[in-house]
């Protein structure tokens, strides 16, 4: 009885309600938490020793939710500059000159890469979730207008691939500003928009499940800690959320994060290349050992150098373990049907 109690209060994340604590961003971080073994899927592989069997199209035994966050498409002009002086003082005059065409013409920046990064999912049977931003300007971390950038949006949609939200800083606590942004970006889409992922990873249990459902969303890939990989709740498994305060079932498809980019090499784990990968490897092996669904997400900001071959080893890896690779849209109707 007590392993079964530790277990459900994991899965309902019960720590998280009216904590004491949160950080600068009112999230609740890894390093709070009770649960020190995040590396382990504690609740789904329970569920799977006492008979729980997922199952996947074309027989596939586990799962990639591949997603991407498009914060930004262009840097700032003094960056430009900044880079462009580096690569003066390095003696590279192409990289010296292209920097300035970056800021005249932002379909040549980097950051704009949604169809080389559709190109090369395709070349392994993949396919991704493109979460935008729908803020106005003023807003707190604008970087672009869905006015610019829609023909992207609606090539994205028009190739298979699933284009969702991105909810600003209030979105994850704040209803009027969520339905706001999602009928923003429907607007712009010309559909309706079912999946979501918080900006920074801000989320507030249960509340923001409670919202998402009520502004018509069908599905959430924020639950994961911004500090640090792995099980925020013990599932490598899609779930409905329990509401403790009402002890009912929150409609709504969860698809936990596991991984992101900068929680492994740049801002908080602060891992090596060679580490970030034999943690990755880990989790992969993890949740294809629980037929499991194992969410990455690589910003759009990250596809590039080594950050973008350390995605594609990512791709490749789970391409060999015979995994289903595609979009957060794709799980939640496949789990619907279940």
């Amino acid at each position: 009885m007590k392993e079964k109690k530790e277990l459900w209060d994991l899965f309902t994340k019960r720590e998280e309600y009216n904590p004491h604590i949160l950080d600068k961003y009112s999230r609740f971080p890894h390093y709070l938490s009770n649960n020190r073994n995040v590396f382990e899927p504690k609740v789904s592989k329970y569920l799977v020793e006492n008979g729980f069997k997922p199952e996947y199209p074309d027989g596939k035994k586990f799962a990639v939710c591949l997603t991407h966050d498009i914060d930004a498409i262009k840097q700032r002009y003094l960056s430009y500059a900044l880079n462009s002086v580096k690569s003066c003082i390095k003696g590279d005059i192409k990289g010296a000159i292209k920097y300035p065409t970056y800021a005249i013409d932002k379909k040549k920046h980097p950051y704009w890469n949604f169809r080389e990064t559709i190109k090369l999912e395709e070349k392994y049977g993949a396919t991704s979730s493109f979460y935008f931003l729908a803020l106005d300007p003023g807003e707190r971390d604008y970087n672009y207008d869905l006015q610019y950038i829609k023909d992207e949006i609606r090539f994205i949609d028009a190739r298979g691939w699933e284009v969702g939200l991105h909810g600003g800083h209030r979105s994850y606590n704040n209803y009027e500003d969520l339905l706001k942004k999602k009928n923003k970006l429907e607007s712009f889409l010309g559909k309706k928009v079912i999946g979501y992922r918080n900006h920074f990873l801000r989320f507030k249990t249960p509340e923001t499940w409670e919202l998402l459902s009520k502004a018509g969303l069908k599905y959430d890939a924020t639950f994961g800690y911004n500090d640090c990989a792995g099980f925020r709740n013990g599932m490598c498994h899609p779930f409905r959320p329990i509401n403790l305060k009402t002890g009912k079932e929150i409609d709504i498809v969860e698809i936990p994060l596991t991984i992101m980019d900068c929680t492994l090499l740049r801002d908080y784990m602060r891992l090596d290349f060679k580490s970030s990968w034999n943690l990755t490897k880990q989790l992969i092996d993890t949740v294809a050992k629980y037929n499991g669904v194992i969410t990455i997400l690589w910003h759009n900001t990250y596809m590039l150098d080594e950050y973008l071959e350390f995605y594609e080893k990512i791709l490749k890896y789970c391409y060999e373990k015979d995994a289903w690779m595609t979009s957060g849209k794709e799980i939640c109707e496949w789990t619907n049907k279940l």
